[in-house]
């Protein structure tokens, strides 16, 4: 692996964010969008981030970033279907790619610690 491209987590990252994207893209609470956009994108960045650092200890540090990152957006998902930002079903795709998320970081993270 030579670089975060070539990373799945990173890849997933990329498949959660434009999902958010386009689920928010016409939605008028600005600052609830900007919210979940920007803490999808920090789950994208912080693994690219991390994984372009150099070291492994300090790439674990940013996994845990981005599995916070993640918690976010979930929990950010359960408003947008209480809210009618979007339905049920779209909430729970949404949010089961994420939990699928969370657990395929935290494998990598076991793997980096060896």
């Amino acid at each position: 692996m030579s670089n975060f491209e070539s990373l799945k987590i990173w890849e997933n990252a990329r498949v959660i964010v434009n999902k958010i994207y386009r689920m928010m893209e016409n939605h008028k609470d600005f600052g609830f969008r900007d919210q979940i956009q920007r803490a999808a994108v920090s789950i994208m960045n912080n693994i690219a981030e991390g994984k372009d650092n150099g070291s492994d200890k300090l790439f674990i540090r940013y996994l845990y970033t981005a599995k916070g990152s993640c918690a976010e957006v979930k929990s950010m998902l359960y408003l947008c279907e209480d809210l009618g930002i979007c339905n049920k079903d779209e909430a729970e795709e949404l949010r089961g790619l994420v939990e699928n998320q969370i657990h395929a970081i935290q494998k990598f993270i076991s793997y980096l610690k060896g």
